[in-house]
């Protein structure tokens, strides 16, 4: 069941994030029971697991509450795209689902995210629930310039992200999916300390790139100043997948001391 909490208060950044909670790792498989092996081969070794469009697609929400439930931190990342009433539906039952984290796509505009954004808080107040962080994607990181031209909205990628970055805050968002690569620009850019920059494409420095194009290293994306980085071939395919996690946080906390 969700966490009970007796009030809804809207979820804040923490002042520092230690270097396992940064790290989510991306259930990107099959089947629930792929996902319970990965899960209880990390659980407590990482900050939280990521569901996507696949694993959701095959176990559905009833996998997503049985994770809730073990007392795991879920991202339930479905990209919800849809007119304004659509998405703030359908994001409000996966706030009930009782996950840490979801997020819209930013394309969808200002009404859709500003919908999402108040349903989410009603509802989670109403039935006393803790409330999810709710992100926007901005451009996806298998995205290039090229991509970008090819879909109308001209060749200027990071231009593109900071626009989205600029109006998912402004539609009440607690923060953004982006590459790391764009993670100083949306500070620069979006004046709120809580905003949060979750970042996907990270690739260790003896991984392989695969579909993503714009990618940076565990510890570059912490310095560039991403709070939060998804990882999910690197870890999925590693021979030891905790000696995985391990070197990934082990650069996450190098990169935490050099800010210091």
């Amino acid at each position: 069941m969700p966490q009970i909490v007796t009030t809804s208060p809207k979820p804040e950044k923490p002042d520092f994030i230690n270097a396992r909670e940064r790290l989510i790792v991306a259930l990107d498989v099959a089947s629930a029971d792929e996902a319970r092996r990965i899960v209880s081969e990390l659980a407590g070794a990482v900050g939280a697991f990521k569901i996507g469009l696949r694993l959701f697609t095959s176990a559905g929400p009833a996998f997503v509450r049985e994770l809730v439930s073990a007392g795991e931190k879920i991202f339930l990342d479905l990209k919800f795209h849809d007119i304004p009433n659509t998405v703030a539906t359908a994001a409000v039952e996966a706030a009930l689902l009782g996950v840490w984290m979801l997020n819209v796509h930013c394309l969808g505009g200002r009404e859709m995210m500003k919908r999402t954004a108040e349903a989410i808080a009603e509802v989670c107040e109403r039935e006393n629930l803790q409330r999810p962080l709710v992100i926007g994607v901005t451009l996806l990181t298998s995205m290039d310039s090229i991509a970008l031209e090819e879909i109308g909205m001209g060749n200027d990628l990071d231009d593109g992200v900071l626009r989205l970055a600029r109006l998912a805050a402004d539609s009440g968002l607690d923060g953004v999916v982006a590459s790391a690569k764009e993670a100083r620009p949306i500070r620069s850019t979006v004046n709120r300390d809580s905003f949060v920059i979750v970042t996907p494409g990270i690739r260790p420095l003896n991984a392989t790139v695969d579909d993503q194009k714009r990618v940076l290293t565990p510890a570059e994306a912490t310095l560039s100043g991403s709070d939060y980085l998804v990882v999910g071939r690197p870890i999925l395919t590693a021979k030891d997948r905790k000696e995985a996690v391990i070197g990934i946080i082990g650069d996450i906390q190098r990169a935490l001391e050099e800010q210091i």
